[in-house]
């Protein structure tokens, strides 16, 4: 297996025939407003390019996993990435909540999933693990999506944990279904009003403790108002004594396992 990190969440797991798609941010640099005014510098998103790599990896793709895109989650699904799934009638996988909203669009939707039931998924299974977008009150206001377990044949099994802050659903996942690979949002976002909206670095260090398997940390240095940056997080992680449990890729990178 392969991961291809391409740019915040968005990457590409390759698994045999298979090149799954990952949370499509697909549009060039500075092609939205910013996500914060006065906590964070005011600066329009996402903040980088695409990697050079990209289209050759974009033209393999065969199918596409959503956590969230409601409430204009631009850095998950943006109009470059809804085009591409058009123009290629990409299959997608997605959380019920947000089938609807991609229909519309017309996006193929062919997996519509619950939460913590496990479906078929390609030749193996996938699960679907609750996300809760902040703390506090923020997360009602965030439209929380969700989580990805999944199983393939023959390849080591992964947990996208997608935008969520360290909750008991995460700490279930990680405890029951054991994966090998776990994938944490680690950009600790957070808006202009309201507590962070993703995991501070604290839980960042809470959750790759309790990772059984290895960690890749993304949705790093690609949007205004994440202030986590790699060097930072790799700072702390080796204060932890836990940095050669985890990748944190550059954009572009591929990570094979």
């Amino acid at each position: 297996m392969k991961i291809h990190h391409l740019r915040n969440a968005t990457l590409i797991i390759e698994s045999g025939n298979d090149f799954i798609l990952v949370d499509p941010m697909l549009g060039k640099k500075g092609t939205n407003g910013p996500l914060a005014f006065l906590r964070h510098k005011a600066r329009r998103n996402p903040i980088v390019s695409l990697p050079k790599n990209s289209n050759e990896l974009l033209k393999k793709v065969t199918h596409c996993l959503i956590t969230h895109c409601q409430r204009r989650h631009f850095d998950h699904l943006d109009t470059e990435g809804e085009l591409f799934l058009v123009k290629n009638n990409i299959p997608v996988t997605c959380n019920y909540k947000d089938a609807n909203y991609l229909k519309k669009r017309n996006i193929n939707v062919q997996n519509i999933l619950s939460p913590w039931k496990r479906d078929g998924f390609l030749e193996g299974f996938i699960t679907t693990v609750p996300a809760k977008h902040g703390y506090d009150w923020i997360h009602r206001f965030m439209a929380n999506g969700v989580g990805f377990f999944i199983e393939l044949p023959n390849s080591p099994t992964i947990y996208i944990s997608g935008d969520t802050v360290y909750t008991n659903d995460v700490d279930k996942a990680l405890s029951t279904f054991k994966p090998d690979i776990s994938i944490v949002a680690s950009g600790s976002a957070s808006l202009d009003i309201g507590k962070p909206i993703l995991m501070t670095i604290k839980d960042i260090v809470k959750f790759i403790k309790n990772s059984p398997g290895k960690v890749i940390a993304n949705h790093l240095e690609a949007l205004n108002h994440c202030p986590t940056t790699r060097k930072e997080l790799k700072e702390e992680l080796r204060n932890q004594n836990l940095l050669s449990k985890v990748f944190i890729p550059y954009d572009g990178e591929t990570l094979q396992f």
